[in-house]
């Protein structure tokens, strides 16, 4: 890995999930290999109802970073003078496996963070992450069958929650698709998991309290 191509970085709460209202810094790597971030190609990518800017690098903190070494002072920076036991960063995108790699990791670990992965699943998953996190998207090849964390957005008419049952995660998460069309969809998704208790509700609490 010559460069490092970053959207953005910055610290906040973890909105979602199993680790929600956990501080951390998210670093927000450019590109994704399911939908090229343009809206003339959105209806034909399987993640149609992304909601996420990862394109390019002029978000705050964003750049390009040659080495290891540098993204990960970024991280720091980011971080600022809070406690180093508990620090934490959360590599997402776009898709953040077309660039983390374990030398990144090992760097960010002598740093003294925790790290976390939020991937679509499409690629391998390097050795030395510390939380797996998984959103499956319909009609695409699943490769990270295992983790902490498997995160459906729901619903999918492709890829229903029972489908998923097997994989090996620790904990299932139904988060409803955003949009017009959220609250029938946080209906939806709270009536499966009353029927289907393996599965939990997740909802994007940073949405409500204005955090990035």
């Amino acid at each position: 890995m010559s460069v490092y191509q970053v959207k953005e970085i910055f610290r906040t709460l973890q909105g979602e999930g199993a680790q929600a209202g956990r501080a951390a810094v998210f670093c927000r790597f450019a590109g994704c290999n399911l939908w090229s971030g343009r809206d003339e190609d959105r209806e034909r990518s399987p993640c149609w109802f992304c909601d996420t800017d990862f394109v390019g690098t002029d978000g705050t903190d964003g750049g390009k970073f040659r080495t290891p070494q540098e993204l990960t002072a970024a991280i720091a920076k980011a971080w600022g003078d809070a406690p180093r036991d508990h620090a934490y960063v959360v590599f997402t995108g776009g898709e953040p496996l077309l660039q983390l790699d374990e030398a990144l990791l090992e760097t960010v670990h002598e740093a003294g963070f925790a790290c976390g992965l939020e991937t679509n699943g499409t690629l391998p998953i390097p050795q030395g992450v510390d939380w797996v996190c998984v959103s499956p998207k319909a009609s695409t090849k699943l490769q990270a069958r295992s983790g902490d964390e498997l995160k459906l957005v729901f619903p999918q008419e492709d890829l229903p929650p029972e489908t998923l049952e097997e994989l090996a995660f620790t904990h299932f998460f139904l988060q409803p698709m955003d949009g017009p069309q959220l609250a029938e969809y946080t209906a939806a998704a709270v009536a499966y998991c009353q029927e289907h208790p393996r599965w939990r509700l997740s909802l994007q609490t940073h949405k409500w309290i204005g955090l990035r």
